[in-house]
């Protein structure tokens, strides 16, 4: 159990000091994974940036993912649920375009701009916790296609099913706490208020080099 974000976020700094001397890029997944990489990228003495990866809600039950998708289209689907609901091809292209707006509008209010340099970088993407995984493995796809030079996932609680998938695509996955029973990563924290704009506004402001 952690106090909060940025308590997990100091917790998951000591289980990266390895990668330190790599001078690595802290690639946040926001917005709750803003807070735990800010506190991960203070403790490294880091680069803290971000990547918007947006879930792709089912019709009529937008909590539930059917993929998830990044500012240049990178789509990663839940194949499984998108059979099962049956869930034509229209219908995901049209949730695809509209979500790729709102993470472009989302990159210019909290970065500045939707470009990148991670080539040839030690990338270490962090989010507040791993449940489906769908945002970050869309983030790892995206991530792949900037050649850099390693990837890191990083979090502080995730089912093991999900580390074990991204496992298999990334370098190294490192999670501080593996339950064998996951229902939601809100439950793994005392305080798990939801993030608002103005907090990753303020983070971005404050770390994020060049704005």
């Amino acid at each position: 159990m952690f106090s909060n974000r940025t308590d997990a976020g100091k917790q998951l700094a000591k289980k990266l000091e390895f990668v330190k001397d790599e001078n690595p890029i802290i690639l946040a997944i926001p917005r709750g994974g803003v807070v735990v990489a800010d506190a991960v990228a203070s403790a490294l003495g880091c680069k803290l940036d971000m990547v918007v990866p947006r879930k792709i809600g089912a019709p009529h039950n937008p909590e539930l993912a059917i993929g998830a998708v990044l500012h240049d289209g990178s789509y990663f689907p839940n194949s499984e649920v998108v059979r099962m609901l049956q869930i034509p091809q229209s219908y995901i292209d049209s949730e695809v375009g509209e979500q790729m707006k709102e993470i472009k509008r989302r990159l210019i209010i909290y970065r500045g701009s939707v470009d990148y340099e991670l080539e040839g970088k030690t990338i270490v993407l962090v989010d507040d916790g791993l449940a489906t995984g769908a945002t970050m493995m869309v983030a790892v796809l995206w991530v792949k296609k900037q050649k850099p030079k390693s990837i890191i996932v990083a979090a502080p609680v995730g089912s093991r099913e999900t580390i074990q998938k991204l496992a298999g695509i990334v370098d190294e996955v490192v999670v501080l706490s593996k339950p064998a029973f996951f229902n939601a990563v809100g439950q793994f924290y005392e305080n798990f208020d939801q993030v608002e704009d103005s907090e990753v506004k303020e983070i971005m402001k404050k770390n994020f080099y060049g704005v």
